[in-house]
């Protein structure tokens, strides 16, 4: 109830911000009203942040399974990913195995969550060079009811890396790494923590190796049911600057 109010007249505002924004002829005003959607859109993701980590503290957050096409999720949010990294001068690598499943059975609205996160984080913090979304099968399981699929999702990038000392702040609410130096890069401290608690909900973890000022991979493992077993045929593989 309070997330569908506290949601609704910022919406309000984004909405008839928008029709400003069509329909105004005056530089002057399309400049404020660009300004308005920018910092709307900032307050409804520190917002949407907020709402989601009181529902996984409160335990009211659960994993809501369903048939999902695993490559086009993963064109999907790559094709979102592409135009942030390109804006930056990024170049941007895709690659998902040939011989993963077509249909699987998993919550793929927390997946694309937590790839989004660990994306744009990727992105974000990742001044110049590349940034990689691979997707594998590390191998099928055979179970009682029915054949698994795991699969590895890895995230790559050349941006500024973590120092050791920095790894517990990584997954801390509210904190930020290296907060001087990172202040410019919009940020509220939650993206991390709610990403490893989805991950814990779906028995994943997340695994992190960096090397400060070279880069940092980000990765986890995930047992999804197979509901069709047919394949893409060929490894996918997609760059784009």
């Amino acid at each position: 109830r309070m997330s569908h109010e506290i949601r609704t007249p910022l919406n309000a505002v984004l909405g008839m911000d928008e029709m400003i924004l069509r329909e105004s002829t005056e530089s002057v005003i399309k400049e404020y009203a660009t300004d308005i959607q920018t910092a709307g859109r900032t307050l409804l993701t520190i917002i949407n942040d907020i709402l989601d980590l009181n529902k996984i503290e409160a335990g009211k957050m659960e994993v809501v399974s369903a048939s999902y096409d695993v490559f086009g999720m993963v064109d999907d949010i790559s094709n979102m990913i592409k135009f942030r990294a390109e804006d930056k001068g990024l170049t941007f690598h895709v690659n998902i195995s040939k011989d993963i499943p077509s249909k699987l059975w998993g919550d793929d609205v927390k997946i694309r969550q937590v790839l989004m996160n660990l994306l744009t984080n990727a992105v974000k913090y990742t001044p110049s060079g590349q940034v990689w979304f691979r997707v594998n099968l590390v191998k099928k399981v055979e179970q009682a009811i029915g054949e698994y699929a795991i699969l590895r999702f890895e995230v790559e990038d050349t941006g500024i890396g973590i120092k050791p000392e920095d790894r517990k702040k990584l997954f801390s609410e509210f904190e930020r790494i290296e907060e001087e130096r990172n202040r410019n890069i919009e940020g509220t401290g939650l993206g991390m923590p709610i990403t490893m608690k989805m991950l814990s909900l779906m028995d994943s973890e997340l695994k992190v190796e960096s090397e400060y000022g070279k880069g940092s991979v980000f990765s986890f493992d995930l047992w999804q049911k197979i509901v069709d077993e047919v394949s893409q045929g060929e490894d996918e593989n997609k760059t784009s600057s």
